[in-house]
């Protein structure tokens, strides 16, 4: 014995072992491929390739900036808005060139650092009009619209090459203004860059088209306040000396200061009307858009559905000027993919330590701690992407967890086989039942259930000549079509006797319909017991019948046994008449007896009444029972057609 104990301890050490070594490189595997899988999507962000995660990373970036909430505009951009006062009163939409001319000189003579006017004056009007706006656009400093037009398929087409202009926006033609307006006024894009709901997150900075460059309009609008044109670097632009940061392709991520009205808007009758405010004019720069109802210029965002796309452009405008708008350039992007990486190798490796709660402990912890610290970051002006991440992790996470699942399946396999027969020998559905109320019935319980017996007629003849091995073969499908009528039909078998079973409609608990669930049972079991029979050989099935009773009323369900065997019973009156009551079926030459009792809980939608024949009411002795009790026939169609006749009932 000694000496058994002494080798036990080294072999089981060496298994130990063998099982830690396997455990160990398994998971560095998955660390492995974790770590590929994030650098692969790491990489493809960096170059701005991620374009199937932009749904999920436009949702998170809304809820972010919803967390962030909105915040007070600086004051160096003024809108002077074509809202429906104007329009109402000079007649309709658009305004004439000469009702606009009034506006700009109404706004040129508080002398504001630039007019930007937000309208694409692309069409001739009447010539005297045409002539007042060109003499008002030359009278100050002026930026006017162009757009840019890209192929249908696409919105932007990205600019090859490693330099400033890189991936800059490659449009098929520009959209330009009539000349004499372009003799007055600089020119600037105001083509936005929305994701796949609609919402601005970038404005592009510079487009391109064939060997042609042309600055936007926030940019051209910027650079004209600053009196200074702007230096395109690799990673952003310059103004005045001071860096913007940009993301890939000269585009600047837009940072809403909140719903439509957040930076300051004025109505354009009031600069007809000579009531603009100074203060609101003067040294800023005025943009000049239409708010107007149904003018269509309008970009849903997380703090308003309808943001006219004049707030849109002078948001650009005011991050140009201030600095203040949110930070998504190639360094940001860097990091992106570094957490791409790093992220999905940690829960890896996490998930791999140890595999107890403690481990799931802090995978939750640090999935909490990333998305603190991605908030924390935008909300303090800093886009890291959401979606990356989640994409990073995703996978490597599943797929190893489930691989791990996979090979500790033969142990959970193993006891689920045990707790499945275990089940076998217990009524359906009472096994779980008692796994969560195991105090259930250990005082006997006096309710209302619904109770149905089935037997064969004939039967016990019949096994005597078949044998023991025989008749098992040949009951083993009876038992089977009962066990799945009775589950269906919402019941628990409570024990099979040999050619017969007894059923109950109300354990573990009872309902207001087990009566017709039982009625449904019956119909069920007389279908499915005729099919058996009728895929019996004739010589046997000639020899055998059934019969089914079915009754209401109160039994007693308790345990029965000793402490080594318990198993669930039902007694009183209410189990001996459904017992008897096949009998009253058999005398009867008829499928099915019912009391009066189940038929009047069951009510008149039961399958008693939609399918089949009912015949009675009736009153007959139950044997072993003192007094008579009122029950009903009933046949399936199938016994009616082979020559019974129909007796309609009368309730």
């Amino acid at each position: 014995m000694h000496r058994f104990k002494v080798l036990e301890r080294p072999l089981r050490v060496q298994r130990d072992a063998r099982r830690s070594k396997g455990r160990t490189f398994q998971t560095l595997i998955a660390l492995a491929l974790a770590g590929l899988w994030g650098a692969a999507l790491g990489y493809g962000h960096f170059r701005g390739d991620m374009w199937f995660l932009e749904r999920v990373e436009a949702t998170m970036t809304d809820i972010r900036m919803l967390m962030r909430g909105p915040r007070p505009a600086p004051d160096a951009v003024t809108i002077v808005a074509i809202d429906d006062d104007v329009v109402s009163r000079e007649g309709g939409y658009p305004l004439s060139r000469a009702t606009l001319a009034r506006i700009i000189d109404g706004i040129a003579r508080l002398k504001p650092k630039v007019i930007a006017v937000d309208l694409l004056l692309v069409d001739r009007g009447p010539e005297d009009g045409d002539r007042a706006l060109a003499q008002a656009l030359g009278a100050s400093p002026s930026v006017i619209a162009a757009a840019a037009v890209f192929a249908e398929d696409q919105q932007f087409l990205s600019a090859a090459g490693d330099g400033p202009l890189a991936r800059t926006p490659v449009a098929e033609r520009f959209l330009l203004p009539l000349k004499p307006f372009t003799d007055a006024a600089a020119v600037g894009v105001v083509n936005v860059a929305a994701d796949q709901t609609g919402t601005p997150r970038f404005i592009p900075m510079l487009f391109r088209t064939g060997d042609r460059v042309e600055a936007s309009f926030p940019l051209r609008a910027a650079a004209f306040a600053a009196g200074q044109d702007p230096e395109i670097e690799p990673d952003g632009l310059s103004i005045s000396g001071r860096t913007i940061r940009t993301d890939i392709g000269q585009l600047l991520p837009v940072a809403f200061y909140g719903p439509r009205g957040t930076i300051r808007t004025l109505g354009a009758a009031a600069a007809l009307d000579g009531r603009l405010p100074p203060d609101a004019i003067k040294d800023r720069i005025v943009v000049v858009g239409a708010t107007v109802t149904g003018g269509g210029d309008v970009f849903p965002t997380s703090f308003d559905p309808v943001l006219p796309g004049v707030e849109v452009i002078a948001t650009a405008i005011s991050h140009l000027v201030t600095g203040d708008g949110i930070i998504r350039d190639r360094n940001v992007r860097l990091i992106d993919a570094a957490v791409a990486i790093i992220l999905p190798m940690l829960l890896v490796g996490l998930l791999g330590w140890r595999r107890s709660i403690v481990s799931f402990v802090a995978i939750i912890g640090v999935v909490l701690t990333w998305l603190v610290l991605n908030v924390t970051a935008f909300v303090n002006g800093t886009w890291f992407s959401a979606a990356l991440p989640m994409m990073a992790v995703g996978p490597p996470v599943i797929l190893f967890g489930a691989a791990q699942l996979w090979l500790g399946r033969r142990r959970a396999q193993y006891f689920a086989s045990q707790s499945a027969l275990l089940q076998r020998f217990q009524a359906a559905g009472l096994g779980k039942w008692l796994t969560s109320h195991p105090d259930f019935l250990a005082e006997p319980v006096r309710e209302d259930a619904a109770v149905v017996f089935i037997d064969i007629s004939g039967f016990t003849g019949l096994s005597e000549t078949l044998g023991p091995d025989a008749t098992r073969e040949l009951l083993y499908p009876f038992h089977t079509m009962i066990d799945r009528a009775v589950v269906e039909a919402g019941g628990i078998v409570t024990g099979f006797m040999g050619d017969g079973a007894m059923i109950l409609f109300g354990l573990p608990e009872p309902s207001s319909n087990d009566a017709s669930n039982a009625a449904r049972c019956c119909v069920g079991l007389s279908e499915g017991t005729r099919a058996w029979l009728a895929s019996l050989p004739a010589p046997v099935a000639s020899r055998i019948g059934f019969k089914i009773g079915a009754h209401f009323g109160a039994i007693v369900a308790s345990r029965l046994g000793g402490q080594s065997h318990q198993h669930i019973a039902a007694t009183g009156d209410t189990v001996n008449v459904a017992s008897r009551l096949m009998e009253v079926a058999a005398a009867h030459d008829a499928e099915v007896a019912v009391s009066q009792d189940m038929l009047d809980m069951a009510g008149r939608d039961c399958a008693f009444f939609t399918s089949g024949s009912l015949t009675g009411p009736m009153e007959t002795q139950i044997r072993g029972r003192a007094g008579s009790l009122v029950i009903w026939l009933w046949r399936s169609s199938t016994e009616i057609a082979d020559g019974y006749r129909q007796t309609p009932p009368t309730l």
